[in-house]
């Protein structure tokens, strides 16, 4: 029987999300990629375990996360009824739909068909009768955005979803879809982007202006960069790396010898911080209270306990920043 720690929460900061009266801690665990059944049940286990245990209250799905697609949902859902079900009230659930799950023109993108059948299908494999935020999780380019924006104000007047957010949408997109849930009634909560210090799209292109000026949350994705920004790759392409295999999300040409050296001048600033490159990274774009979380997955509950260790020191001195700008601009 899981017992959870009762200092979880003397050292995590937790931050207000947007103008609303949610806090997220300023780590969440991404259940993408080692949540299936390629993975070792106990070693899933030890990381949400580990999580929960450092004030990590955040756990954060799509309905296509495993592999394969909804395996991680189902594999919460074990977790929640094995080990979590006396704190579910102490946790922030999270899932999301707009990807393929399943064949035929329903399946995907952001028809009020799709986004609501799949919530439904979502909850079943959680075992759980709400979830706290559902996003959409990118725009469909051939459905009104009144249409799912709709979708989503239909989640919570059901009671299936206690907030909403967006994910991937443009500044735009963003300022169009809180002003179609204001007139809602449905506030939109959060935006889910991916950005790091080696992708400065949401600084560049607006979008962290716009949540800004919206007074909506932020939570970040890929803030290490599929691993480029862990150290793994100081000295090329480990052989069991995401690169390695090629993955779709990070190929081996990406990883150059000018991105090693980046990686490697990064790191030689990390260091003389106290800090592992990860950490240094997960600082990053925590720096400011911009970002009101960032998104971190983990193979490990060793991986958890380093990235947590980035928040004993998020500040930064003018001339840190600038050697950094100055590695990524080359």
């Amino acid at each position: 029987m899981y017992t959870a720690h009762p200092d979880r929460y003397a050292d995590m900061p937790y931050r207000r999300t947007g103008r609303s009266g949610l806090k997220l801690p300023a780590l969440s665990l991404g259940l993408w990629h080692n949540f299936g059944p390629d993975r070792p049940v106990e070693t899933q286990r030890a990381i949400l375990r580990r999580a929960f245990d450092l004030g990590i209250t955040h756990f954060d799905l799509a309905n296509n996360y495993g592999p394969p697609p909804g395996a991680a949902e189902s594999a919460l859902g074990a977790f929640l009824k094995s080990d979590f079900k006396a704190y579910r009230d102490e946790l922030v659930i999270s899932t999301k739909a707009g990807y393929l799950m399943w064949p035929g023109p329903y399946g995907e993108w952001g028809s009020r068909k799709y986004v609501l059948s799949s919530l439904d299908q979502s909850l079943s494999r959680m075992g759980l009768d709400y979830v706290d935020v559902f996003y959409s999780h990118r725009p469909d380019p051939e459905t009104p955005l009144e249409e799912t924006m709709g979708a989503l104000h239909s989640a919570v007047q059901q009671g299936k979803a206690l907030y909403v957010g967006v994910s991937n949408y443009s500044a735009e997109q963003t300022r169009e879809a809180a002003r179609i849930l204001g007139e809602l009634g449905t506030p939109l909560l959060i935006h889910q982007p991916r950005y790091s210090m080696l992708d400065r799209r949401p600084e560049t292109e607006g979008l962290l202006d716009a949540l800004d000026e919206l007074q909506v949350g932020s939570i970040v994705f890929s803030p290490l960069e599929q691993g480029l920004l862990t150290g793994r790759y100081l000295d090329g392409i480990p052989e069991d790396s995401r690169a390695a295999s090629d993955s779709p999300f990070l190929s081996s040409d990406a990883v150059t010898e000018e991105l090693v050296g980046r990686l490697r001048a990064l790191n030689t600033i990390a260091e003389s911080r106290g800090q592992s490159l990860a950490q240094l990274a997960l600082a990053w774009v925590l720096r400011g209270g911009r970002v009101t979380s960032a998104l971190v997955g983990a193979s490990s509950a060793r991986q958890i306990e380093d990235s947590v260790g980035a928040l004993d020191r998020l500040d930064f001195a003018d001339e840190e920043l600038a050697r950094i700008d100055a590695v990524i601009n080359g």
